[in-house]
């Protein structure tokens, strides 16, 4: 991971970043930043095994998601929450985000809705420029995902999404991990 290219391409496209060398000092990052506010995460590996999930619940008025609480309308609670939680499908080192998604929720959320969205970037996540970001969200993270939820790919790939700077009012961070995380 070269963290000197990834800031310097994310943050001149307004984004900010912050690395980790481990998913711990990560998680003790976002249980410090996230406090007293509604939190609403995406469906994401990385983020569940980043293991903040009951954390976030103790210091914050509420925390939907889907993964942990199946009632209808918990996508649209977090999306609606103030803060954002969620992993990408992929990264590149050229400064953009790209997210696949069957429902959409993650994808709204992370472009409309709360005033902050941070993402979780495991290594295994960056590729070194668009196109092998693009790649990599279809043929690695989309294809593990379908494993997963015993679907095919196309069942899971509705929308793609490529963000290269963060909505307007949007602060966006990128918490980089220098580990493996999620697909």
């Amino acid at each position: 991971m070269n963290a000197s290219v990834l800031k310097e391409n994310f943050e001149k496209h307004k984004f900010h970043t912050s690395f980790f060398k481990t998913r711990e000092e990560a998680a003790d990052y976002l249980k410090e930043r996230i406090q007293g506010t509604t939190v609403g995460i995406g469906g994401s590996v990385t983020v569940e095994e980043l293991g903040v999930y009951e954390a976030l619940k103790e210091a914050n008025t509420a925390v939907y998601w889907h993964w942990k609480d199946t009632a209808p309308d918990t996508r649209l609670k977090a999306r609606d929450a103030e803060v954002y939680l969620l992993s990408a499908n992929a990264v590149s080192e050229s400064g953009e985000i790209v997210n696949i998604d069957g429902s959409g929720n993650r994808l709204s959320a992370s472009v409309f809705g709360p005033k902050r969205v941070y993402y979780v970037i495991g290594k295994n996540k960056i590729a070194p420029d668009l196109h092998a970001a693009i790649k990599r969200a279809r043929e690695v993270a989309a294809a593990k995902n379908a494993v997963r939820l015993k679907k095919e790919a196309e069942e899971i790939c509705s929308a793609t999404l490529i963000l290269s700077r963060p909505c307007t009012g949007m602060e966006v961070e990128l918490l980089f991990i220098d580990e493996e995380l999620g697909y």
